[in-house]
């Protein structure tokens, strides 16, 4: 049976909770058992004790969560490794630091984007508003007053006129994209694809290919802790990216260069994983027998200064908005107040 791909928490939870009985020295059946009993959430329930009832038929751990479709093909694979090298334990517990770090830079990033993107909006009602209500009225005062509305202020008139005859329309599109929102929002696969089609086009520059590299590297120290060769661990580190994107076919050209007898940390460098400076770093841990922390640490660093990167355009990105916006009001009210001041002062 197929099951909806669980969320980063629910990943992290399941992982942790795994990783602490198999610590406790319960089995990974009955691990699954009490997990099942202990689940109010039906979803989950049904999926805890698929999975129990497969892995109580001699079925590995990873083939059945495999099978269900609810957890990410890296996710299995990892286990798997875990599974074939003895450290089944270990692989479960880097599993979840690793998706509760990503569900956390996800909701840094939501957080960090909502505000701009509401107030944005905001702005925009407010110069509708004034473009298709306002001067209206202000272009009736002058037409009383024997004059019209010229110059920026006839322009700005002319695109209110121009919004209020294609109103319906307008309406039609906020309609589709408050749809577009909802669906993004409630259907994971919709999200899914859009996110796919987002990382293929644009989400692998800048603030995004950081994080991807981060999203890398930290899978690649997981997969050298577990036992895994370097080419291996890069190889696994690739299912992360599941869609063609430009950071899988970094770590695939990655893998090509390690296969051809380059070492990591030049293979690293000259496909654009790492900077000159954390490839020495790595070429230093290698060389101590600690490749696999080396790589932490440098996924951790990638990892903060993406995030400062991130707040630091959206610190610039919200006095942009605010400043734009003003002036744009600004300009509309001085346009249509200045004119009038004039007319009043000819009248008195």
């Amino acid at each position: 049976m197929k099951y909806d791909t669980l969320d980063h928490r629910t990943l992290s939870d399941f992982c942790l909770e795994v990783s602490t009985l198999l610590h406790a020295g319960v089995s990974v059946a009955d691990g699954l058992h009490l997990l099942a009993d202990g689940e109010t959430d039906q979803r989950l329930k049904e999926l805890y004790t698929d999975l129990a009832r497969q892995v109580d038929e001699g079925r590995s751990c990873a083939a059945a969560m495999g099978d269900t479709g609810a957890f990410p093909t890296y996710l299995c694979g990892l286990v798997e490794v875990g599974e074939h090298s003895g450290r089944t334990e270990e692989a479960l517990a880097s599993l979840s630091r690793f998706y509760q770090e990503r569900e956390r830079m996800e909701r840094r990033v939501k957080s960090a984007l909502l505000y701009p993107a509401v107030m944005l909006s905001l702005m925009l009602c407010v110069i509708g508003v004034l473009l298709v209500k306002v001067l209206p009225i202000f272009d009736d005062v002058y037409a009383a007053l024997g004059s019209r509305l010229t110059g920026v202020a006839g322009g700005l008139l002319a695109l209110g006129q121009a919004l209020d005859r294609f109103m319906p329309a307008v309406w039609v599109i906020l309609i589709a994209l408050a749809a577009f929102v909802f669906c993004f929002s409630a259907l994971p696969g919709f999200r899914n694809k859009v996110l796919a089609w987002w990382r293929g086009s644009r989400g692998d520059k800048g603030v995004a290919r950081e994080m991807n590299n981060a999203q890398l590297v930290q899978a690649m120290s997981m997969g050298l802790r577990s036992g895994l060769s370097a080419e291996e661990a890069v190889g696994l580190a690739a299912g992360l990216m599941a869609d063609p994107s430009p950071a899988r076919n970094r770590c695939l050209a990655c893998r090509a260069k390690l296969d051809e007898g380059m070492s990591l940390p030049q293979a690293l460098r000259e496909t654009g994983v790492l900077s000159a400076g954390d490839s020495r770093l790595l070429e230093v841990g290698e060389k101590g027998g600690c490749a696999d922390a080396a790589l932490e640490r440098i996924a951790q660093t990638l990892s903060e200064d993406s995030q400062a990167r991130l707040e630091e355009l959206v610190a610039r990105v919200e006095p942009a908005l605010v400043l734009v916006c003003s002036v744009l009001v600004g300009l509309i009210l001085l346009s249509v107040m200045l004119p009038l001041m004039h007319i009043m002062s000819a009248i008195g």
